[in-house]
């Protein structure tokens, strides 16, 4: 099976070298700066479990152009950088060929297969492009449940096991998400296949929503969120509103999630996706992790004080990086 990693960061780095160590698939990576330098010069090196594990990539390019049509591309962007991508997606991808979206959040295709929904997501895919020319129809998702880090060029700390959820937008099963199910296995990784991956992904953004937005505004990591008792509050108050979107939207996890409990996680040294890019100067995935949820509670008519307060926050914290 031809593959492609489209963005080798954190995710995409630590999904890359699995499938690179495992030889059980042809592998190619696009990547870009001094990352895709050090994956040229010294290959990728996974640190996870106390053990390194090292590849090296054959085949590595900033220009997807130069690759052959692809029978899966896994795009682990971040989401504010998928739009951009959306043409050089579409070409890469063979006749048959299917692109699995690796996103933190809402993702751009949420409302296909959804009855009486159609169309994308503004916010998240504000032109169109990926809708239009990727396709919904030629999309997986994929919810990554994976805490990882880059702490040098091609070098990337994996702090738990490595899990992944994936599902056809609408919910159905495929030969397809079989195929790629299969293909993600053959890296080592913990893959399920999931007939609801909304649900998966609104019960990962309870935690990731407060999370990503109070690291990145208070530069603080899980250890330091964890053990202040008013970001607590506040991370308690986000994650009542999400649950309450997501009630809304059809999907209520109020039963099953002990807010406390989330909102007072303390993992000291672990840095959310958000947080990372903070410290990197790197644009925020704003959209995805909070204005989508606020746009659905619009709505749905669904109060979000806490949100409508620290939306606006991350927002400003996101154009100052970006002008930086």
């Amino acid at each position: 099976m031809k593959v492609c990693v489209f963005g080798v960061g954190a995710v995409g780095g630590t999904v890359a070298t699995r499938l690179l160590a495992a030889r059980a698939d042809e592998i190619s990576l696009v990547a870009r700066g001094v990352q895709l330098q050090a994956i040229r010069e010294r290959g990728l090196t996974l640190i996870a479990g106390g053990k390194e594990l090292k590849v090296n990539a054959g085949v590595a390019t900033d220009d997807p152009s130069t690759l052959p049509p692809q029978d899966v591309v896994l795009v682990t962007l971040k989401a504010h950088a998928v739009p951009g991508a959306a043409a050089a997606i579409a070409r890469l991808l063979a006749p048959q060929g299917c692109a699995v979206f690796l996103l933190n959040g809402i993702p751009w295709w949420w409302q296909h297969g959804l009855p009486g929904k159609s169309g994308t997501l503004p916010l998240l895919d504000p032109q169109g492009a990926l809708w239009n020319q990727v396709k919904p129809e030629r999309a997986l998702g994929c919810v990554v449940l994976c805490p990882c880090d880059i702490i040098a060029p091609g070098v990337i700390v994996n702090a738990g096991a490595l899990q992944l959820v994936i599902g056809e937008p609408d919910g159905a099963t495929s030969e397809r998400i079989e195929a790629v199910a299969t293909m993600l296995r053959r890296g080592g990784g913990d893959t399920k296949v999931s007939g609801d991956l909304r649900r998966d992904i609104l019960q990962k953004l309870v935690s990731n929503a407060p999370g990503n937005t109070l690291s990145a505004l208070t530069r603080l990591d899980f250890g330091g969120l964890g053990s202040d008792p008013d970001l607590c509050e506040i991370s308690a108050k986000v994650i009542r509103e999400v649950l309450a979107v997501a009630a809304a939207l059809g999907w209520d996890l109020r039963a099953e999630i002990d807010v406390d409990s989330v909102a007072r996680r303390n993992k000291p040294g672990q840095r959310p996706s958000m947080l990372q890019d903070v410290l990197q100067g790197r644009p925020l995935e704003v959209e995805a992790h909070l204005g989508q949820l606020q746009a659905f509670a619009r709505t749905a008519g669904v109060a979000v004080p806490t949100i409508d307060m620290l939306l606006p926050l991350v927002r400003g914290l996101d154009r100052s990086l970006r002008k930086a």
